[in-house]
């Protein structure tokens, strides 16, 4: 169906692993891709005036030392916002001092740098960067709760312990469902309705974070972030060829300027570069730093619910990566070894002391449609900048110096990017059909709405206690507070509630997109996994987690 030059039929980029399409081996540039049509053994399924790519750099491209060092920079910028947020919200309910927050955001620094580099290299070798998840961010408040939180009770090392502990058990629990291949066997029921459902929802679920909708925000700095980045990106893209490939660096480093300036000169006091100078050159970022980890199956239980969350975003990234790279949509194996790699990644966050999990970073999926750039070794550039990042101290506190205003501007650029690749997934579906309407637009709006609904609940413990004949179970502490993180999660019930929909409402493949989906997935050869090219002659060691 796909052809070898042009681009692929439903996708429209050029692609690479697209069912009857070349392997991970044989890559193809943009422009070569746009080639003589003459050349294609399927003509009839080229789509007509199609554009040839909104692609700068292929996955499989590497673009010059320099240029790779600031494209990679800016993949990075674009997850700071979440990589300080999460460690900031986690230290004030743990009750931290200066030393010990600024010694847990360089933490998050160098798990994400090291995951992402894992990823990249021997997992689904998407070009997608790893960093903290919000998922996760509900279950370990939580078990703050539970232990007194920093108004009393156990001590903050105590309580980073228990945490350590549960996102552990969390991650080997993902790490059976990844190289199990359970969420690989799930694909042939999930179609375009359900992944725009949720890759939408990874946008929206963000609408309301601090840096965009508090009250006391700089929107005259919000609009300065906001417009710079759409000019770049949007506007003035095609006269320079630094605008189209920097947007996201220009929009902020201007941004940041202009606030420097007024705080210099007294009339805002908005950037203090104070915290710079006393920053330790060297932080010591090492596993069990907070002490060994601590187990309670209560906690566990929660985190899972947190991870299972995480998990399904990672599932509606993949597909969003894959469609703004101009790939195939990714197949069985490349799932199951992306999700099976992430639960590596939040053993080791437990590991090293984040307080949080390793899930793929939306906010690097958006930076890639805004980009265009989509490569790998961008992002690799990026992952070590990361490390760096996390060991010297002064890079560190240079960064927590970024107004959250700023990055309010480029979340707003970010999220909107996420939400319309979401609702593109919409082109394999017959929107004609009531039954496409319905499930995405009830995905949508139960996703939007029960979670706002769980969230005015004082206690579902109580309330599931309740249940007649069904209250003995749902009221165990473990399980409620299961139930209400899902049910606290906009993409876990927007997903659940579009999948159940969309394979229980009477639909023809072609109507629902499968059959779309099917043509558009890379082939099982597309891609290898890591131990596979270990083996002697090519063959896996154990076949039924290479098949899944």
């Amino acid at each position: 169906m796909c052809v070898e030059k042009g681009m692929c039929p439903v996708w429209q980029h050029p692609t690479r692993g697209c069912r009857q399409a070349r392997t991970e081996g044989h890559h193809m540039t943009a422009d070569q891709s746009s080639g003589d049509e003459t050349d294609s053994t399927d003509d009839e399924l080229i789509p007509d005036g199609g554009e040839a790519s909104m692609v700068e750099y292929g996955i499989e491209d590497k673009p010059p030392l320099i240029q790779s060092i600031l494209l990679g920079t800016q993949h990075w910028l674009t997850m700071i916002g979440s990589t300080i947020a999460i460690p900031l919200v986690l230290s004030g309910a743990l009750g931290f001092n200066g030393a010990q927050t600024a010694q847990l955001v360089g933490t998050f620094f160098v798990v994400s740098g090291v995951a992402t580099l894992a990823q990249t290299t021997i997992g689904n070798k998407y070009p997608i960067v790893q960093g903290g998840t919000f998922s996760m961010l509900g279950p370990a408040l939580a078990i703050i709760a539970v232990l007194g939180g920093a108004d009393g009770g156990a001590s903050s090392t105590v309580m980073m312990r228990e945490l350590q502990g549960a996102i552990i058990v969390a991650g080997a629990v993902e790490v059976l469902i990844g190289y199990l291949g359970i969420f690989g066997k799930l694909k042939r029921y999930i179609g375009p309705a359900v992944i725009a459902v949720v890759i939408a929802l990874i946008g929206l679920a963000l609408i309301d974070v601090p840096q965009i909708t508090s009250a006391s925000q700089n929107w005259y700095l919000v609009a300065l972030s906001l417009g710079l980045i759409v000019l770049f990106s949007q506007y003035i893209d095609s006269y320079s060829r630094v605008f189209k490939l920097f947007p996201v660096l220009l929009g902020l480093g201007a941004a940041y300027l202009v606030a420097a300036a007024l705080s210099v000169a007294g009339i805002a006091d908005i950037v203090s570069l104070g915290g710079v100078a006393d920053a330790p050159p060297i932080r010591a970022i090492t596993p069990f730093q907070w002490g060994m980890p601590l187990f309670s199956g209560s906690f566990a239980a929660g985190m899972i619910a947190g991870m299972l969350a995480s998990a399904i975003e990672s599932f509606g990234d993949y597909h969003s990566v894959a469609r703004m790279a101009g790939e195939g949509a990714p197949n069985k194996k490349r799932i199951n070894h992306g999700l099976g790699m992430e639960g590596l990644g939040n053993v080791f966050a437990g590991i090293m002391g984040t307080g949080n999990g390793s899930t793929s970073y939306t906010e690097n999926v958006g930076a890639i449609g805004i980009t265009g750039v989509a490569s790998r070794y961008v992002v690799q550039i990026g992952a070590l900048v990361m490390i760096l990042v996390g060991y010297v101290g002064y890079f560190g506190a240079f960064v927590t110096t970024i107004p959250n205003a700023i990055v309010g501007g480029l979340f707003l650029a970010m999220f909107a990017q996420i939400v319309g690749v979401g609702l593109s997934q919409l082109q394999h579906v017959d929107l004609n059909q009531n039954r496409n309407v319905f499930v995405v637009g009830f995905g949508l709006f139960a996703g939007m709405s029960i979670p706002i609904y769980a969230s005015n609940v004082e206690s579902f413990e109580a309330g599931f206690a309740a249940v007649p004949v069904l209250g003995q179970v749902l009221g165990i502490p473990e399980v409620a507070t299961t139930i209400g993180i899902i049910l606290g999660t906009e993409i876990a019930i927007g997903g659940i509630a579009a999948f159940i929909l969309d394979n229980t409402i009477p639909g023809t493949k072609e109507e629902r997109g499968l059959q779309a989906w099917e043509d558009i997935t890379e082939d099982e050869d597309a891609f290898e996994p890591y131990h596979e090219r270990l083996m002697p002659g090519g063959e896996p060691a154990n076949e039924d987690i290479a098949d899944d």
